[in-house]
Formats: C-alpha cells, structure tokens, sequence
C-alpha cells in the first residue's frame, strides 16, 4: 500500500468525532475533516477531496460501490462496536484496514441498560409521561399506580451475549447485589472483577449456562448479542421466561421480535420492557412508541461524553499506528 507524506493525510469523519479525537490525529500530522456528507454525495466527496480515512458511526454506510469507486481509501473505521453497515470483508479483501472500538463504549451501554431496569421497575418511563399531565389533579390515583415497585436486590438479571458489553453489566448487577446468570454461543465462562472507587475489587467467576436455562430463571433479561439473520428472542423464548419477566434490548434492533414483544407485554407475561435500538431505525413502530410497558430511548447507548472520548481516542491511536507507524 502506497504511503503517501503523512502531513497530507486526510480523515473524513463523516457521522463527527470527539475533539480528543481530533486532537490526536490533527497531532499525528492529519487533517481531519467533520463535514457530514449525504450518502448519496460521499463518493464524489472522497475522491474530489482524496481521503484517506473515513470514520463513521452507525449513519454512514460503507458497501461494496463505495469502496470500489474510492480508491485512495486506505482505512475505514467504526466509532463503535457493530460494524454491520460496513462490507468489512470486502473492504480486506481490497486491501483496506477496517477498524473499530469494541471497548471503548461497553460501559456506557452497561449503565444504560440499567438506567432502563431502574425505570421499569419503578415505572418512572410511565410515570414521566403521566405527572405532566395529571400530576396537580391525579397526585393519589398516580401514587397508587406506581405503588408497586420492586427492587434489584436479590433479584437474578440474565445476560444473554457474555461479550465486553454483557461483562459491565455483569459488574453493576453484582454491585447492586443481583445473581447474575448469563448465556453465550462462545464463551463458557468469564472472570469478572469488580473495581472500586478506593481500588479495591473483587473477582467473580461466572460460567454461562445453556440459554433455556437462563430464560427459565431470570427476572430480568438483557440482550447484548451482534444482529444477526433470525431473531434471538421470539415466540418460544418469550413462552420460556417467568411471568412478569423485564427485558431490555439495548444491542441491536431486530435480534427481538418486535410483534412477540407487544403480545407478551399486553398479556402480561412481560412486566415491561426497555428499548435502546428498534428493527426499524430511525422509524420504529408506532405501537412500541406508544406503548406506556416501554421504556423508550433512541439508541443512545453509546451516547456518553467518556464514550465518545474513548471513541476518537482508540481510533486516532489505531489510525496512527498503521500509517504513521507502519504496524498493521
């Protein structure tokens, strides 16, 4: 691969990167641009300007055309995790880098799988709609209402998808003194350390277990699986889980049957549910959107201002590395 003077070294972030992020390439030597370019208008974009490095997030797609049309790309990064609206392959195959962050955002998404977990068992997403608009005439019919909660104590979160993502979650379950069971095609099982703020910790090993069994006894289940062809959650999963179960998806929309999920919710097999990403971004149903058993949120997981730190730091350094440094 032809290196060109690093100095003239273009970056296009087209869906943005933090500024730590721009400070550490723009200190390598790169000029890093932020303009967000239509889909449509980012081929002519790429080589009128003759980038280097395009960085993009889960809005830009990267397929075979693109990559075939833009010939000074040389790497292709992900801010993020899922790198599924990109032909990583094909991109290889071409002699392309494709880079991304698979730790920089886990706990971030960790934290909000529990902000949606804290919220459902209290029924604050309800309950945040509702006192706006009732709350000055309504007070004691509403404090009724939401009278009874339950608490995380004690409880067994299941964890289906035991990657770096499903591990942070493990750590706050075990902080906030839940069991924790977890399932997972790849892994059999896992040491997760807890750290304190005093540095102090402690180690947990947790071996995964078949995904019938963690269906079975979970009170609350939390998806951290990639997308993939087939649900992972459907029909016959929902049949397996107890009754008034919670489950949070806060992975990828899609690996959950959405019309399963609004059945088990009406007949109150699921107590509630917390969505973080939907099969139909940036238009998910209208009958999750207006379901007061969800709690909502449009897929911000990775959305933290750590995160996004960690993000443009991890690529700038990967970046580097291999057209500064040379290492693959």
């Amino acid at each position: 691969m032809e290196m060109k003077n690093k100095f003239s070294m273009k970056v296009l972030a087209n869906d943005g990167v933090s500024q730590s992020g721009i400070d550490a390439l723009e200190a390598a030597g790169f000029e890093v641009l932020t303009t967000t370019v239509a889909q449509e208008q980012l081929t002519n974009y790429i080589n009128d300007n003759a980038i280097d490095v395009l960085l993009v997030r889960s809005a830009t797609k990267v397929r075979q055309d693109l990559i075939d049309a833009c010939p000074s790309l040389k790497i292709i990064g992900r801010g993020g995790v899922g790198m599924d609206n990109i032909d990583v392959n094909y991109a290889r195959e071409k002699g392309l880098h494709v880079i991304n962050t698979p730790a920089a955002s886990s706990q971030s998404v960790a934290e909000l799988v529990f902000a949606h977990l804290y919220g459902g068992v209290r029924f604050l997403h309800d309950s945040n709609r509702n006192m706006p608009l009732d709350g000055d005439t309504q007070f004691k019919a509403l404090k009724k209402n939401y009278a009874k909660g339950v608490e995380l104590r004690g409880k067994t979160i299941g964890i289906v998808g035991f990657g770096r993502i499903g591990q942070e979650v493990a750590k706050i379950a075990l902080g906030v003194g839940m069991k924790v069971i977890a399932s997972d095609k790849f892994l059999e099982k896992a040491d997760v350390k807890v750290e304190f703020f005093d540095g102090q910790s402690l180690d947990f090993p947790i071996e995964t277990q078949p995904m019938e069994s963690v269906l079975k006894e979970a009170d609350f289940i939390t998806l951290h699986v990639p997308a993939q062809k087939d649900y992972v959650i459907g029909e016959a999963e929902f049949k397996a889980m107890k009754d008034g179960v919670g489950v949070i998806n806060a992975a990828r929309g899609g690996v959950v049957n959405e019309v399963e999920l609004v059945k088990a919710l009406e007949s109150g097999k699921v107590s509630f549910a917390g969505l973080d990403t939907f099969q139909d971004e940036p238009k998910p149903a209208v009958q999750l959107l207006m379901n007061g058993r969800i709690s909502l949120t449009p897929h911000i997981g990775a959305a933290t201002n750590e995160a996004q730190d960690r993000i443009g730091t991890e690529l700038a350094t990967q970046i580097t590395d291999i057209l500064v440094n040379g290492k693959k």
